[in-house]
């Protein structure tokens, strides 16, 4: 496939000028035999005192950037160049004792995916267990790989799609009991329902490409940034379950920025402002991924939750330090104005 690129903007305005906290940016895609950073760049205004890079316990790369000037406007640019190879899904091979279901994991790996198995979020009527085990209602042998693409498929083909500009995530509960949520909300019930079953579920952010209907693949969810879940299988690893489209077992038009054991641990953009509450006047997100059929093009990056409230500012884009880029792809930083 061609390079894909990456471009993520988001700006914050502000009645009058405010204060900023620390930020904390997560842009750039994780590397992998699936995904290559070519480069990453990040442009702030107004330029930030101190930006610097680390790992987080999940390994995902974040920018934390502190700010010593007041202003009325916060802006994040963001672009992305990666290599993009999408896995076949019938390559999808899992251990024998894995293939049908239930199934044990190795207990050399159980220590590590226990908190990735435990329920996160409440359940007082049992709601989303009943709703889980509807799909193990079928003869026998189960298979795995087709309990869970039943439970993604069902999500797509029964939930209703609906952009919702809060910041957080609903609970699982919540989603069955409106039948409707975003692509966040559509994971969480994944990972819920998957952890019901016990199986390791863990929380994806990152981008969506949309091709279009010229390639016979229209995305719901672009222009965002976008969330779907990974379940572990033995034998074949953390697998790509994307229920807001449908997609089973690949990583096709998934652009992977972080993973986490829960949303609110792989938030875009997060951080604070000092000012009074009637300052806020909102925030505006863009995000547009392209094919670069050269492989020396940039890339349009995008993405970033909501907006600020006195003392929290959700957000999305991410950063790199001056000097300093984090292995695997070159990170070039500018500020702007």
């Amino acid at each position: 496939m061609p390079l894909l690129s990456v471009r993520h903007r988001t700006t914050y305005r502000y009645r009058q000028k405010v204060a900023f906290g620390e930020h904390r940016i997560m842009f750039r895609p994780r590397d992998g035999h699936d995904q290559r950073l070519i480069s990453a760049e990040i442009a702030i205004d107004p330029e930030p005192a101190d930006l610097r890079w680390i790992h987080d316990v999940f390994g995902n790369c974040v920018a934390l950037a502190r700010f010593d000037r007041r202003a009325e406007t916060l802006a994040f640019d963001c672009r992305v160049s990666l290599d993009h190879q999408p896995v076949n899904p019938l390559d999808f091979a899992l251990d024998t004792h894995a293939q049908t279901y239930p199934f044990a994991y190795d207990a050399a790996d159980m220590p590590d995916l226990l908190r990735c198995i435990e329920r996160q979020t409440p359940d007082p009527d049992r709601a989303v267990d009943i709703w889980a085990r509807r799909f193990l209602r079928r003869p026998t042998p189960m298979y795995t790989e087709s309990v869970l693409a039943d439970m993604t498929l069902a999500i797509r083909n029964d939930f209703t799609y609906q952009v919702r500009e809060d910041a957080g995530v609903q609970d699982a509960a919540a989603t069955l009991a409106l039948g409707s949520g975003t692509c966040r909300d559509f994971a969480l019930l994944l990972m819920e329902g998957a952890r019901t079953l016990g199986l390791a579920a863990r929380f994806v952010s990152g981008y969506l490409y949309n091709p279009g209907g010229a390639a016979g693949r229209e995305r719901v969810g672009a222009g965002a940034t976008h969330a779907w879940a990974q379940i572990f299988l033995p034998g074949a690893g953390w697998v790509e379950f994307d229920p807001t489209n449908g997609i089973v077992g690949t990583n096709r038009d998934l652009i992977r920025v972080a993973v986490a054991r829960d949303p609110r641990q792989a938030v875009p953009l997060s951080g604070t402002w000092t000012g009074f509450p009637s300052d806020s006047l909102g925030m505006t997100v863009e995000v547009e991924v392209t094919e670069t059929p050269e492989a020396d093009g940039p890339a349009t990056a995008a993405g970033a939750p909501p907006g600020a409230t006195p003392g929290a500012t959700p957000g999305a884009t991410p950063g790199a330090t001056p000097g300093t880029a984090p292995s695997g792809g070159a990170v070039r930083v500018r500020a702007a104005g």
